[in-house]
Order: structure tokens, then C-alpha cells, then sequence
């Protein structure tokens, strides 16, 4: 089991139009929405922002999957842009199972502007909470 103490964490909720990022307490035990960012040319030149300004040291990815538990037609676009931090960013990056995490951010009080902050934020504290 990893220590998660010290540890800055970033959520991401992908979709081909919208990333939602959530960004964990300094000692990585909670998860707080962040920020919605356009999915569009500048989208690493935007993350490697975020991972830099807020000392990020582990990137949690939502892991799509359908009813059926098989990857969804968006889990190679997740894939290649995990590949992508971990390569050009040199981050740890894990995947997180994210089924119904915008239904679940919704009933935690995101509104339809801030879902996809929402829904990173769920995948993010599903991951915190597996390390206790």
C-alpha cells in the first residue's frame, strides 16, 4: 500500500469535448473539483500547468467502461493521453474505474457547468480512498 501522505494528486475525468481536473489536499487525503478544461490542441500545454503550479506527483485517469466492464470507444484516447504524461511529463499516472462518476458528482452537488470538475473529483477520492 502507498503512502499518500506529502503526496499532490490531480483527477481526471476525460471526454472528447470537456476534461474535468480535480486536485487532492496537500497530504492527498481529499479531493476538490478544480477546473473544466476545453479538449483541444492546447490541452498538454494546459495540464502541464496545472501539474506544475499545484506540485502535482500522481495523476489519477477515470478508466472508461460500459455496463458490460469493457473498455468504452474513449478508452484509447485515455490511454494514449495517460502514455502522453507519463512520457512528455515523466508523471506517475493511474487509472481509476469511473462508472457513473458524473451521476454520483451530480448528487454531491455539481451543477451541469462544474459536472466534469465533479466527476474528476469522485474519481480522484475513489483512488484516495483505496489507499487507506
Amino acid at each position: 500500500m502507498t503512502n499518500s501522505r506529502n503526496q499532490k494528486h490531480m483527477g481526471i475525468d476525460y471526454g472528447t469535448k470537456k476534461i474535468g481536473i480535480a486536485i487532492s489536499d496537500d497530504n492527498g487525503r481529499i479531493a476538490f473539483p478544480k477546473t473544466t478544461l476545453n479538449n483541444d490542441s492546447k490541452i498538454i500545454e494546459n495540464l502541464k500547468k496545472i501539474i506544475s503550479d499545484n506540485k502535482i506527483t500522481k495523476i489519477v485517469i477515470g478508466e472508461s467502461k460500459n455496463y458490460k466492464m469493457q473498455d468504452n470507444e474513449i478508452m484509447k484516447d485515455i490511454l494514449e493521453l495517460k502514455k502522453v504524461l507519463e512520457t512528455l511529463l515523466e508523471a506517475d499516472v493511474i487509472l481509476q474505474p469511473e462508472f457513473l462518476t458524473s451521476v454520483e458528482a451530480l448528487k454531491m452537488g455539481s451543477t451541469q457547468e462544474n459536472i466534469n470538475a465533479g466527476a474528476a473529483a469522485v474519481i480522484l477520492q475513489s483512488y484516495l480512498d483505496s489507499l487507506k
